[in-house]
């Protein structure tokens, strides 16, 4: 067995001992089947980076986090990273100039897109017609922009081929962190845009009955962050491609912020991701190493392990990684390794 079952949780790699503290304290609130710390685990807000909480008809918007859907989308081009390499640097700055990275900041051009015309948006307008308003307008400002701290755009080079891909990591923008703590305020009885009275690192989990009406509104709502964090993913990489001058022939993207609903052993539960990639069998993920690390684009396994992990692994973006370390729950024969090496990319 790859992984060590210390009180209740399963751990993967060496266990740390806050982030196991922060593991220990979820599986001890609410209708859990299972909390779980992933190979590459660390401490965040209430639940770990790395942790996955599995749960019998809850969900919990602190689980979940500030940065809802954040994930990665990588594609391989028709492009070979010998054929850029001689126009590296000029290429960089042009994406560094196309691309809009930094904390709040909003696209230099309008951005339009079907998404806007979600039925979701009415979650907000029965928050409030001030929230929904504000919260739109935020959205359509940041469509398509990346953010801050281990948020990048990037060019890797795959080991095998020497084909060029092009990467990006970052979610929902600050209109996901708003939708969290929105939530967060409701789930406390304060007003949506209220100030939160210093929540700690260490609290307990919110969690939310999925079949009350505030849990229906978050999960919608999360949803709806979840699609516009793949949008903007999207949009970034359409615009590295066009810069290229190139087009895509194979894409991988998922989430590894977020909650999920599956099936485990024929039970229907919620399952709540934060920093962890879901690997169910034949499910492609990216894997981002830290910079100038291996990233791989993998494959879930149909393994005992995989499915005693509820199908998650480790997210690796920002983080020293070893490919070895998923090894159990992920196909790695089949595997991509993507290298930075030479190709280093812009780190928002």
């Amino acid at each position: 067995m790859a992984y060590q079952i210390i009180e209740g949780v399963r751990v993967w790699g060496n266990p740390d001992p806050g982030a196991l503290s922060q593991a220990k304290t979820c599986a001890e609130h609410g209708n859990v089947v299972q909390a779980l710390l992933m190979a590459d685990h660390h401490k965040g807000y209430s639940q770990p980076i790395g942790g996955v909480v599995v749960y019998d008809g809850q969900i919990s918007p602190s689980g979940v986090g500030y940065d809802i859907g954040c994930g990665n989308k990588a594609v391989r081009t028709k492009l070979f990273a010998a054929d850029v390499k001689p126009k590296l640097a000029g290429i960089m700055d042009g994406i560094a100039r196309k691309v809009s990275f930094g904390v709040g900041r909003v696209n230099s051009e309008k951005v339009d897109h079907e998404l806007f015309d979600d039925p979701d948006w009415d979650v907000y307008a029965a928050v409030g017609r001030q929230e929904h308003d504000k919260l739109k307008a935020l959205a359509q400002g940041q469509l398509g922009t990346v953010g801050s701290g281990n948020h990048y755009v990037d060019l890797f080079e795959e080991e095998a081929t020497g084909r060029l891909w092009v990467g990006n990591h970052f979610g929902s923008r600050g209109f996901g962190h708003k939708t969290a703590s929105g939530f967060i305020n409701l789930a406390a009885g304060r007003e949506f845009f209220g100030k939160a009275p210093g929540e700690k690192m260490d609290q307990p989990p919110v969690l939310l009955d999925l079949d009350s009406e505030l849990g229906d509104m978050y999960f919608r709502a999360m949803r709806l962050a979840g699609r516009y964090a793949y949008a903007g993913r999207d949009y970034v990489i359409k615009q590295v491609l066009s810069l290229l001058g190139t087009e895509a022939d194979f894409e991988v993207h998922n989430h590894h912020n977020y909650a999920w609903r599956e099936n485990h052993g024929g039970k229907d539960t919620i399952v709540v991701r934060k920093g962890a990639t879901p690997s169910l069998p034949g499910q492609l993920g990216f894997i981002g190493g830290s910079m100038g690390d291996i990233s791989v684009v993998v494959s879930g396994k149909d393994s005992d392990e995989n499915r005693e992990s509820f199908y998650s692994t480790v997210h690796g973006a920002g983080r020293v990684m070893s490919r070895t370390q998923a090894a159990g729950k992920m196909n790695l024969e089949d595997a991509h390794p993507l290298r930075r090496s030479d190709i280093d990319g812009t780190d928002g």
